[in-house]
């Protein structure tokens, strides 16, 4: 046990009634997270695709159209709030959801935070070259080949995240190197001197502007450890980044799965396991 660690989850809360990946009804994850003992959680959907051709695999394969997708969007805002209300003295919950990066998706994020209102939003990186870099390997290799190298995919793909970061200036920062889930020499990739100054001016930027960084727990399950890799965590932390738990679960089964072994991760690199909260938009 961790007496005096708050359980949280900066980013989490996707559920099978929103998301075609997930699992679970919203209301029964929120509930599974009170259960749990947690005392805040971000639900943070993804953002709905601009149009048809950028929606994820699985929502193309069930037929359901981007204009669906983007009314059921306006669902889960009601419901989010909804839930916030009835839950209010049991948990805190935030109404956010996670963007995705791609042509012309910055100006449509805007459209939808004007529109929705969010409390936050995550800003994550999913897409290199309009290609999908954490559905399959297929698509990983489609995007590596495409971009010339797995160096130079790195490379844009922190470029991308830089770039968002700029643009909609996101509280929290999703899965910093989701790039590296179907690279299996992801170490020696990230010692590459480009790729690692990629890394250090991300990070840097994160630092200045004091966003969170997503401490991804999600990625026990799909990598060798957790997002961020731990050499990109401890400069993190040594550059004073704030890092948050975020469960990234996608149903009531993963919710709070491997929590206890990131604090772990996190006491071994002296990060005391206080967490800072996302900073709201001022509606």
């Amino acid at each position: 046990m961790n007496l005096g660690i708050e359980k949280v989850s900066v980013h989490g809360g996707h559920s099978g009634q929103y998301c075609h990946h997930a699992k679970n009804t919203l209301q029964e994850v929120v509930q599974a997270y009170i259960a749990a003992g947690y005392s805040w959680v971000g639900i943070t959907e993804h953002m709905p695709p601009l149009n048809d051709s950028v929606r994820y695999p699985d929502e193309a394969d069930s037929g359901i159209s981007a204009d669906q997708l983007q009314n059921q969007f306006q669902h889960y805002f009601a419901e989010v709030r909804a839930l916030q209300r009835q839950y209010a003295d049991h948990i805190q919950l935030y109404a956010a959801f996670e963007t995705e990066t791609y042509h012309g998706s910055a100006s449509y994020v805007r459209e939808l935070i004007e529109a929705c209102r969010p409390d936050y939003i995550v800003g994550s990186v999913h897409h290199v070259g309009g290609i999908g870099i954490d559905v399959d390997r297929e698509q990983f290799e489609e995007a590596k080949h495409k971009s010339g190298s797995m160096e130079h995919l790195y490379c844009q793909y922190f470029d991308l995240q830089l770039a968002m970061l700029q643009d909609l200036k996101p509280s929290v920062v999703g899965h910093f190197d989701l790039i590296r889930k179907f690279d299996d020499d992801y170490l020696d990739t990230l010692e590459l001197p480009s790729v690692w100054s990629h890394v250090e001016r991300n990070l840097g930027y994160i630092a200045e502007q004091g966003l969170i960084l997503d401490f991804n727990l999600r990625g026990f399950d799909k990598a060798v450890e957790q997002y961020p890799a731990v050499p990109v965590l401890k400069l993190a932390l040594q550059l004073g980044v704030a890092v948050v738990p975020g469960d990234d679960s996608h149903g009531v089964n993963s919710v709070g799965r491997n929590y206890q072994r990131g604090i772990e991760v996190l006491k071994s690199l002296g990060h005391n396991c206080q967490w800072q909260r996302p900073m709201l938009f001022d509606w």
